[in-house]
């Protein structure tokens, strides 16, 4: 199957934010590569908030282009065999936490952004650091930090703090 065709089923089969999600489905059904960078009009990324439920926090890297906290997360690759792996993949490269699971059930939320390149049509999921994780900042940070939940609202935008508010529902 291809990264287009998982990701219009990963988009049906999510149920929240109907709008939002009808938009991305559009985008796809107009766009066939719109899976990636070079789509001008925009295209998906897939993201992954890193999360230590046991210690009450989360990983939030400080991003090089836009210097601003977020998730991990960015552009698909062809080798993704889907947006689950590609969140995945995103979340390991750029935490260098190895041992991540993403938190079943799909998808936790879908935020649309304007980047330096294009629109980002991101679809978020949350992927749980295995006991003792150990982080390596990736050339793509400035820097990497584990955030208590209560303090990510004083450093992130409010599209972290909503996908964090979806994430922890979802624990």
């Amino acid at each position: 199957m291809s990264l287009h065709d998982d990701a219009v089923l990963v988009l049906k089969g999510y149920e929240d934010q109907q709008e939002l999600r009808q938009t991305f489905l559009e985008h796809l059904s107009a766009h066939p590569d719109g899976m990636w960078k070079a789509c001008a009009d925009g295209h998906i990324t897939a993201s992954a908030l890193v999360i230590d439920p046991e210690h009450g926090r989360v990983l939030l890297t400080l991003h090089r282009k836009l210097r601003m906290w977020l998730q991990m997360g960015g552009h698909c690759e062809p080798g993704d065999a889907g947006l689950a792996a590609a969140a995945l993949r995103e979340g390991t490269e750029e935490s260098g936490i190895t041992g991540l699971s993403l938190l079943p059930g799909g998808p936790v939320r879908l935020d649309r952004h304007l980047t330096p390149c294009a629109w980002h049509l991101d679809v978020q999921y949350a992927a749980l650091a295995p006991a003792g994780a150990v982080t390596a900042i990736s050339d793509e940070s400035l820097d990497l930090r584990w955030f208590g939940y209560d303090e990510v609202a004083k450093v992130a935008d409010e599209s972290v703090v909503r996908l964090l508010e979806a994430a922890r529902a979802r624990l």
